[in-house]
């Protein structure tokens, strides 16, 4: 059964989150959710536990504790449904902004365009 978990001192790694969980039976992973620009924790994780009972056994006596600041959030992870996000940059389309765009140091303005005339060209 996988297992969300939120609410997570933002120094936990993924050793100590499987100590937590390994008391209540077998972790056969346990992955802090990691910031990709900063490197930093998220503050929740998914840890997944073969063994149905032993999850439920987890979820029951560590949902709502505290392990920093705030109490844990301790549940079964919901399915995602539909295509999953993110990916690779090849998937990303880039579309212009609504209204020509904006910001830069023109303001937005076509680049080889003048109103007086000449050759378009600054």
């Amino acid at each position: 059964m996988k297992i969300f978990v939120a609410g997570l001192p933002y120094d936990l790694d993924d050793a100590e989150l499987t100590e937590i969980f390994e008391k209540f039976g077998t972790i056969a992973s346990a992955k802090v959710a990691i910031d990709r620009e900063t490197g930093k924790s998220k503050g929740f994780a998914f840890v997944d536990m073969p063994n149905a009972e032993e999850a439920r056994d987890a979820i029951e006596n560590l949902n709502d504790i505290s392990l920093g600041k705030k109490p844990l959030v301790v549940k079964e992870a919901e399915e995602r449904s539909g295509p999953p996000s993110g990916g690779g940059g090849s998937q990303r389309e880039f579309r212009p902004r609504p209204g020509g765009g904006g910001g830069g140091y023109n303001g937005g303005k076509p680049r080889f365009t003048n109103n007086r005339g000449g050759n378009g060209r600054y």
